[in-house]
This record gives structure tokens, C-alpha cells and sequence, in this order.
């Protein structure tokens, strides 16, 4: 009798288990379908709808690569990177070479083959250069 109540209770039980199943089954596919309804390409979307949802990552976006010495210098600021490009070559290394790459005139000067005195100066003037273009295309100083 005991065999025949455990094969009972286990056939309820594996009957129970499939309408559960069965009925989770049919719910996910009208999820599924609710949400095909609701749902719309990419392609389909107009250029205001595209724009609404879009993001855009700034990411490197005002960074610009310059070229020391076989050296990538990346440079951060469109008008700092204007500033510089407007240089002459050996002007604007000294600067990247000395306040991006941090090397001091000694360094530079092996690199460049060139007396040290020569790109203390050069530093100095570039500098000066560099802060009167800033000024003249109204970049504003932060206080001290």
C-alpha cells in the first residue's frame, strides 16, 4: 500500500511540476511577444528619435597626438593643441619634452643635441609665445 500512496504522491508532484512549467513557459512567450510589439529597430527610427535616446562619449574627443623624437605626446585641450601646432618644430618639442614628457633642459638638450642654455631660452620665449596666442584668443587665467 505504502509503494502505491509514494508512486501517487510523486505522479501529483511531477503533474504539479509540468503545469507549472507549462504555464511559466506560455507566460515568458507573451512577455516575449508584448515586448516585440513594444520594441523598435534602430534602423527604423527617425534622426529626432535617434537623437533623444543617443549618447555620446567625449573620450578623447579634445585630445590631439604630437610627435617628439618618435615619442607620442597626447595633449589634452583644442586650444592648448592649436596653440602648439602653431609652433615651429623645434620650439614646441622643447615644451612637450619638458612639461609633458617631464624631462629637464639637461635631457633635452642630449636629445637634441643642443647647449643647455639654448633650450632654457627657448623654453622661456616659447612660453611667452604660447601665453600671449592664449590671451589673444580669450583663454581667461585661473586665480591664484
Amino acid at each position: 500500500m505504502k509503494d502505491s500512496s509514494e508512486e501517487r504522491i510523486q505522479k501529483q508532484f511531477g503533474a504539479f511540476c509540468t503545469r507549472v512549467l507549462k504555464n511559466e513557459a506560455r507566460y515568458i512567450e507573451r512577455e516575449y511577444a508584448r515586448l516585440r510589439d513594444r520594441e523598435k529597430s534602430l534602423d527604423e527610427l527617425s534622426v529626432s528619435e535617434f537623437q533623444q535616446i543617443a549618447v555620446w562619449d567625449k573620450y578623447f574627443m579634445d585630445e590631439h597626438v604630437f610627435e617628439v623624437l618618435g615619442f607620442p605626446v597626447v595633449v589634452t585641450g583644442n586650444l592648448l593643441a592649436e596653440a602648439l601646432s602653431q609652433l615651429p618644430e623645434a620650439k614646441r618639442d622643447v615644451i612637450l619634452l619638458s612639461y609633458f614628457l617631464g624631462m629637464n633642459d639637461r635631457e633635452i638638450s642630449e636629445l637634441l643635441h643642443v647647449v643647455r642654455q639654448t633650450i632654457s631660452k627657448r623654453r622661456l620665449l616659447t612660453l611667452k609665445e604660447l601665453r600671449e596666442y592664449l590671451m589673444k584668443e580669450g583663454f581667461e587665467w585661473p586665480d591664484k
